[in-house]
């Protein structure tokens, strides 16, 4: 019973993450809105960690299942994605050097500031 209770209510927020997007006219994904009121939520504790914690680990468990359908409907644009491979190289390089820098200096930042309020 403890399970169930647990994927409720992250199905309830799921759900009204599905309502903003409907309501808002905003381009911003469902899941996003999900996450943020999760988020919210858990800082706030309006929700507690054990309420959910269980769940998500199972979630966070089988989470390379649920991108199967995914990587198996890109099967059907193969061809596409073959003409563009160059143009798509490129995206993915520059997106994962300007992901990894700002990685790297977020990490930074966050360890000099350590360090400055520590010494």
């Amino acid at each position: 019973m403890k399970y169930i209770h647990q994927f409720l209510i992250i199905m309830l927020i799921s759900f009204i993450g599905e309502l903003l997007n409907i309501l808002l006219p905003l381009p911003i994904p469902a899941s996003v809105y999900g996450l943020l009121i999760l988020l919210f939520g858990l800082f706030t504790n309006m929700i507690q960690l054990h309420h959910i914690e269980d769940v998500a680990d199972w979630l966070i468990l089988i989470m390379p299942v649920l991108f199967v359908p995914s990587a198996v409907s890109l099967m059907n644009v193969g061809e596409d994605l073959l003409a563009n491979v160059l143009i798509i190289g490129v995206v993915l390089v520059i997106s994962t050097i300007v992901v990894m820098v700002t990685t790297g200096k977020v990490a930074q930042y966050m360890i000099e500031r350590k360090e400055k309020k520590h010494g």
